[in-house]
Formats: C-alpha cells, structure tokens, sequence
C-alpha cells in the first residue's frame, strides 16, 4: 500500500517545490522580460482566436436554451440577465480555461519535454542559468497576465452572440437585452469572474512546466508527458471552480 502511494506522494510534493521556486524567482533577478513578452503574445494573443469563437458560441446556445426554459414562466425578457450572469461567473473562466490549457499547457509540456531529453536543461544548469527561473517563471507571469484578459474577451463576445441570437432570432429588443445583462451584474460577479482564470492560470502554467521539465523516454516521453499535462489541467480546473464558487456561494449566503 505504501509503494503505491509513494509515487503520487512524491509527485505532488515536487509539484509544490517547484510552484514555490517559481513565485520566489519573481522577485529575483533576472527577469527575463524578453521570455515574459515572447510567451505573452504566444498565450494571449495566439489563443484569442479560439477564445473569442468559442465565447461567441456559448453566449448564443445559452441565449437559445435560456429563451426557452424561461419562455415556460412568460420571463423571456431575463434571458440576457442569464446570459450575463452564466457567462461571468462560470462559462467564461471555465471554457477560456479549457482551451488555454489545451493549447498552451500541452505546448509548454512538449517545448520543456523536448529541451528535457535533448539535455538543453542540463547545458543550462552547467551554464550557471535557474531552469526554473528561465522557463517557467516567464510562462507562469504571462499566462496569469493574460487569462483574465481573455476570459473578459470571451465574455464580451459571449454577451455579444447573445444578443445576436436574441434579437434576430427571437426578437428581444436590443435595449431591453443589454440593460438586462449590464443590471444582471454586480461586483461579487466581476471579482469571482476574475479570480477563477488567475487560480487557473497559476494551475495551467505549472502543470505544463511540471510535465515537461520531469519528462523521460525521447520521444515518445514527450507525448506522454503531454498528453499528462492536458489531462491534469482539465481536471484541476474543474475541481478548482467548484471550490471557488463553493467559497463564494458560502459569502452570499
């Protein structure tokens, strides 16, 4: 029983030791502002496109499937107040999440895999240069930046499909839906819709920096420690947004 625990105990803790190596190096010289931007534009900017059409979708299924139900009670008029409210604090940071750790955290488990078995880590170590502080402090900074950006984008362009489908398809009046979904809202909303993507982020990036940088086995490592990486992040998003709304529910309550 105790050598089945040993390796995910073991895992878990050298989990933690880099997340703590990582938050003490970013007060530590040098920053790498270089690396920082460079994985900046790679997290934000690369996944914007996939962001934005998978926040503009959701925005309409949920104006469709809220139409309906609501329709049910006569409150169709609310249906961008659903919109609003299961875009902010929930669909938003989650969806946003999913997609950046399948594109980011599976390419930040390959580009540090690939430098792992072709010993580029150890050549840094032999050079006098912090793996930790090189590699994975930038990518942790920039994806904290930008997560919460692309989740606020994923929400506008969420409200945004909404309101397409409400007013051309089911024929809300345009005025009557955008005071809905601005009145909907409050700064309990905002701040959870805002804290869930920076845990997340924090998770994505070190789960992606964890599996790459204890990669073994060539090739074929790669892949797994990729595939290790995705899996993980997906799971830990969503048990991280159950113990977050579970924590703000408790305050509303």
């Amino acid at each position: 029983m105790l050598d089945l625990l040993k390796e995910p105990v073991s895992a878990v803790q050298d989990f933690f030791l880099l997340a703590g190596r990582a938050f003490r190096n970013i007060g530590r010289r040098p920053h790498y502002g270089d690396d920082i931007a460079l994985q900046m534009d790679t997290i934000g900017v690369g996944s914007l496109q996939i962001v934005a059409i998978t926040g503009f979708f959701s925005g309409a299924v949920m104006a469709l499937q809220m139409y309906h139900a609501l329709a049910q009670y006569g409150q169709m008029g609310k249906t961008g107040q659903l919109v609003s409210i299961t875009l902010v604090r929930e669909l938003g940071p989650v969806l946003t999440a999913l997609m950046v750790a399948g594109r980011n955290a599976s390419g930040m488990a390959s580009e540090l895999g690939s430098m792992k078995v072709t010993e580029q880590i150890d050549a840094m170590r032999a050079l006098g240069t912090d793996p930790v502080q090189k590699l994975v402090t930038p990518r942790l900074i920039a994806t904290a930046v930008m997560l919460p950006l692309l989740v606020i984008i994923a929400d506008f362009v969420g409200m945004f499909g909404g309101w397409v489908i409400s007013h051309f398809n089911l024929g809300i009046p345009s005025k009557q839906y955008w005071t809905t979904v601005w009145q909907a809202l409050d700064w309990s909303d905002i701040g959870q819709g805002l804290l869930k993507p920076l845990v997340f982020a924090v998770v994505i990036s070190l789960i992606g920096c964890y599996y790459g940088l204890r990669t073994t086995g060539g090739t074929q490592g790669v892949g797994r420690s990729t595939t290790q990486a995705v899996v993980a992040a997906t799971v830990l998003t969503f048990i991280l947004d159950l113990l977050i709304t579970k924590i703000f529910v408790s305050q509303a309550t």
